[in-house]
């Protein structure tokens, strides 16, 4: 299947489960983000990790078990979160406290409202990126919407960031018709497992 087609089945796949298994995976994904940090000592260091914030109609992962477990644990990590920039065709990227007010864009992403430039962070002080996606394969590489945001972030990321996709589902062997512009993964989270591809 092409880049469209895997978009569509992941698209419906996802829509499938309902809430009860959407809240089950996402809390086996969010404990074993936890546990990587932990484990790779990454949890001990002052990190700046940028998070998606989950589309409920769209049943993505729910990153705020992460988000809430890191405020609650983790005070020497700093959490950001993303501006869809849509005339420039870019992601913008602020703090995330726990109380910064949001508002839904029309894509029904949840983004910090009250922002302003001087309060922005450069994508390179960002250290991990949890990434949002479809589906992945045994290479790393992912499908998300298609609109190549994260890909064009990820690229002006520095090398050394880790890039950590969260999937609902396990990876497929590969995907057709991967393009120069598209970025890696290190590594991706499912409910049952971490597959590391550095």
């Amino acid at each position: 299947m092409n880049k469209a087609e895997l978009r569509r089945e992941y698209l419906d796949r996802r829509q499938a489960l309902v809430a009860d298994e959407v809240a089950h995976r996402s809390q086996a994904i969010a404990q074993r983000f936890l546990d990587f940090l932990i484990q790779t000592d990454l949890a001990t260091k002052p990190l700046l990790i940028h998070t998606f914030l989950p589309i409920r109609r769209q049943h993505e992962v729910d990153t705020w078990l992460i988000i809430n477990s890191i405020w609650k644990q983790f005070p020497q990590i700093t959490l950001a979160i993303s501006v869809t920039d849509i005339a420039a065709n870019q992601l913008t990227h602020y703090p995330l406290y726990p109380d910064t007010r949001l508002q839904e864009n029309r894509w029904g992403i949840p983004e910090p409202v009250d922002v302003t430039q001087k309060s922005a962070i450069d994508s390179h002080q960002i250290d991990l990126v949890l990434v949002p996606l479809l589906v992945f394969d045994t290479q790393g590489h992912r499908v998300g919407y298609g609109g190549g945001y994260y890909d064009r972030f990820l690229a002006s990321c520095r090398p050394d960031c880790l890039k950590v996709g969260l999937s609902f589902f396990d990876p497929i062997e590969a995907i057709d018709a991967i393009e120069v512009t598209d970025i890696r993964l290190d590594t991706c989270i499912t409910p049952r497992q971490l597959f590391s591809f550095k």
